[in-house]
């Protein structure tokens, strides 16, 4: 378990250590104090990237994603996974939805839910995502702490009922989530 947590922390730090450029080139300004996922394909999705940032705003943490290279006008399930690891080809070795509580799947407005239930979200007709939210459940610190973890996105729309993990099907894109240089 060591040994994972200390290959994460070392994907991280190489992940953060590479991303300022790439953060830029997406116009989304990095705050002080705020965590990126750089997503990238798993086998067979190559085409897809994105990236998302994390900020605290007050007692929630402000959400924004941009991808690109989606089908267009589709659907796909959106979760904050439990392992910092995508090395596996098809995203597995990410874990299940991250549940720190071992709640019931849901949607993001539920109060029972995981912590890492962060909904669907909806490509335009260009096959990009634009997407913001504020979430009270996601935490950058303590027990609900998102540091290290990883973003998914998954092939499917997530039902937001199904147990364990909403049937969004594949993953698609996996990004492990770090602090961000300021820029």
């Amino acid at each position: 378990m060591i040994r994972q947590i200390v290959i994460g922390l070392a994907l991280v730090a190489g992940l953060s250590a590479c991303s300022a450029d790439h953060s830029a080139a997406h116009h989304h300004e990095i705050q002080p104090g705020s965590l990126v996922a750089h997503l990238n394909p798993t086998a067979g999705n190559e085409g897809i990237q994105g990236q998302v940032m994390f900020h605290q705003t007050g007692d929630k943490v402000q959400v924004t994603v941009h991808i690109e290279g989606l089908p267009s006008n589709s659907t796909h399930g959106f979760h904050v996974h439990e392992y910092g690891d995508c090395s596996a080809p098809n995203g597995t070795s990410a874990g299940g939805h991250f549940n720190p509580s071992n709640m019931n799947h849901g949607a993001p407005y539920d109060a029972e839910r995981h912590v890492g239930d962060l909904g669907n979200l909806v490509s335009n007709s260009n096959g990009i995502v634009e997407y913001e939210v504020a979430d009270s459940h996601l935490a950058m610190s303590g027990a609900q702490s998102i540091v290290g973890r990883a973003v998914i996105v998954h092939a499917q729309a997530d039902d937001l009922t199904s147990q364990p993990v909403g049937n969004a099907g594949a993953r698609v894109l996996c990004g492990v989530i770090g602090v961000a240089k300021s820029l």
